[in-house]
């Protein structure tokens, strides 16, 4: 097997911990001798835990001396809640690492790659880029442009529509998409609505029919702090935490915050009035990908301030006719723009998705 065929393995080992590693990066490890056995391998299975590379080495035990190790992210080189990896990797005698993609976080960014060299270790980079980069868009983009990863979801009528009509809740999608859906909010970190659809759907937001270990974020975009404080989403706490994005305004509204926070919500307050400031706040707290569903005007609001990264959109045989509420009204969209578009029948639909600005 070659360099690729192995990093194959280890992309393969870190979707382990897919919807479990957050804030953290999916990563997988493989040690592999110089005659081709492999003896230890790994994955980066939830935040907090040890790291693939230290899985992996410590599998081989003393095998992992003279043989290579294929990971797809840069080997860290600083102490976080765990120690770093670039000298276990030196410590355990490992000849040869090649790696996927460099890590972008400030802490790392070439020095574990420079420590490794540094100390005999031959390094390759680029094996399995791209397949790396697009499983850890999430982790890069809060790393390089402090946000969230952005994915808009959206049931669409045959005709292009969301809704029946504005301010009419309508349901359009099967049941084997439904549960496409809930698997996809298990994967992560937080679900964002506008104020209109809260007020129009009075939704719990939580993952149903699918297992998920970590709490789930659901975020409110209410710039006039019209959320009452018996929305549903407010009695499901169990499920993880209500943040209410607001703005200066709307916050100092101090009978109405009061009323949210005695109901559990968190309170923030966005710098402005756009999507990009609100995102700002969700991004502070600690959330690096958000799936927003709706409703059309936070659609819009993301769309034309560039802040959409990934489409998931379910196609659906219905017609709604003229009256009918439009996704990304006047914007112009084309699905067949989509990178890395992907296409799969669900049942009676259709899931259609792929990259707004692709993978990077």
């Amino acid at each position: 097997m070659n360099d690729l065929s192995w990093m194959e393995r280890a992309l393969f080992l870190a979707e382990r911990g897919r919807g479990r590693t957050s804030p953290n990066p999916l990563v997988g490890a493989v040690v592999v001798t110089a005659d081709g056995v492999v003896v230890g391998q790994g994955a980066h299975e939830r935040a907090g835990d040890a790291h693939a590379e230290v899985r992996a080495l410590d599998a081989a035990g003393s095998r992992a001396k003279g043989a290579t190790l294929y990971c797809t992210l840069e080997p860290c080189c600083h102490v976080g809640r765990t120690g770093p990896c670039a000298p276990y990797i030196v410590g355990a005698g490992v000849a040869r690492v090649v790696a996927a993609i460099e890590d972008p976080n400030p802490r790392v960014r070439g020095g574990g790659f420079a420590y490794l060299r540094a100390h005999g270790v031959d390094v390759t980079v680029g094996v399995g880029a791209a397949a790396a980069t697009a499983m850890n868009q999430p982790f890069l983009t809060m790393i390089r442009e402090r946000r969230p990863f952005v994915i808009l979801k959206a049931a669409v009528s045959a005709d292009g529509r969301i809704a029946a009509r504005m301010g009419e809740r309508t349901a359009l999608t099967s049941a084997a998409a439904n549960r496409h859906a809930q698997r996809a909010r298990a994967e992560v970190d937080a679900i964002g609505i506008g104020s209109g659809t809260l007020l129009v759907d009075d939704p719990l937001l939580t993952p149903r029919g699918v297992y998920r270990e970590r709490p789930l974020t659901r975020v409110v975009f209410d710039r006039r702090l019209r959320t009452p404080p018996s929305a549903r989403l407010l009695s499901t706490h169990e499920a993880g935490p209500v943040i209410i994005v607001t703005s200066a305004e709307a916050g100092d509204r101090a009978a109405e915050r009061a009323a949210l926070e005695r109901r559990g919500a968190r309170i923030e307050i966005a710098a402005d009035a756009t999507f990009g400031a609100s995102l700002a706040c969700v991004g502070a707290s600690g959330i690096s990908s958000l799936l927003i569903e709706g409703g059309a005007a936070l659609h819009a609001a993301a769309w034309d301030e560039g802040l959409v990264d990934f489409m998931r959109l379910y196609i659906t045989p219905h017609v709604l006719g003229t009256d009918g509420v439009p996704l990304l009204d006047g914007r112009l969209f084309a699905s067949a723009e989509l990178i890395d578009r992907r296409v799969e029948p669900l049942g009676e639909d259709v899931l259609l998705e792929g990259y707004v600005h692709g993978p990077h």
